[in-house]
């Protein structure tokens, strides 16, 4: 499984596309094919899986139970605007508009790059997020990670 790092700027052109950055590029397994989807995310960003991640997530999706209102409000939410990409030739992908519009992407773009995926980011609305900060991170840090045990804890 890639597990992606690093915070790339970039931009779109006119007709919407979105080169991706060669050091990202170099980050894909073979099994990802240059094949993506692209679903809307947390916080007013886009998602960017390889398409051989997205298969797995699917599939975990997949497994909610149906006959429960909140999990199909989920998955309805989940699927909404997924769509696969390729990318082209000189290693660009086509955002499509309707994302673009959900998650205010204009010309300047960052690419957050964690785990299993690549958010995609309206530039300022990313740059606001860092800004607003946790005052005290290493609070944070212990309340989400405190109960994790360290390895060889046992």
């Amino acid at each position: 499984m890639s597990s992606f790092i690093g915070e790339f700027d970039c931009k779109l052109d006119a007709k919407g596309r979105l080169m991706v950055p060669s050091g990202l590029r170099k980050q894909l397994e073979p099994a990802a094919n240059e094949s993506f989807v692209l679903n809307r995310g947390f916080e007013q960003c886009l998602v960017l899986y390889p398409k051989n991640h997205w298969d797995k997530v699917s599939a975990e999706v997949n497994k909610l139970n149906q006959y429960v209102k909140k999990n199909r409000e989920f998955i309805r939410y989940f699927y909404r605007g997924a769509t696969e990409l390729t990318l082209d030739g000189t290693g660009r992908l086509l955002l499509p508009k309707r994302l673009q519009e959900y998650a205010e992407i204009g010309k300047e773009v960052v690419l957050f790059a964690y785990s299993d995926r690549i958010e995609v980011w309206n530039k300022e609305k990313y740059e606001g997020l860092l800004t607003d900060e946790p005052e005290d991170f290493a609070n944070l840090a212990e309340e989400v990670m405190g109960n994790q045990q360290q390895e060889g804890d046992e």
